[in-house]
């Protein structure tokens, strides 16, 4: 699925809107794995607002920082990021509002769990 990202970083007064695409389905289909992966291109598209030199697509992503709210845009839903950095809204998604904020939560405690996890009960 290919969606937009519109990003505004602190310090400008304009916005860039980039496309990006996950390998997943509809939103109505997601599970947790394609709900991170969403929010993982999100924060990469913030970054490589920021930086597109010294952006990289493969650089580690850690759920962990930031504000974010899923808000009702005719008849849709956008997920609405903010970073220290910047902010980003991505959508507009076909998926029911509470839904949608209920996996974010899921998969924002699966990740702070996974960090917050004893080195030795880690698989790497």
């Amino acid at each position: 699925m290919t969606f937009s990202v519109d990003i505004v970083l602190k310090g400008r007064d304009f916005a860039v809107t980039e496309a990006v695409s996950v390998a997943h389905g509809e939103p109505a289909t997601w599970g947790d794995a394609a709900v991170r992966d969403v929010l993982v291109e999100i924060l990469r598209a913030i970054d490589r607002a920021g930086s597109p030199a010294g952006a990289a697509a493969g650089k580690s992503v850690i759920l962990r920082g930031f504000s974010w709210i899923v808000e009702p845009v005719e008849g849709k839903v956008v997920i609405a990021i903010e970073i220290p950095m910047g902010a980003a809204v991505a959508g507009p998604f076909a998926i029911h509002q509470a839904e949608l904020d209920a996996r974010i939560a899921r998969v924002l405690k699966a990740d702070a769990e996974l960090a917050s996890a004893p080195a030795s009960g880690r698989v790497h």
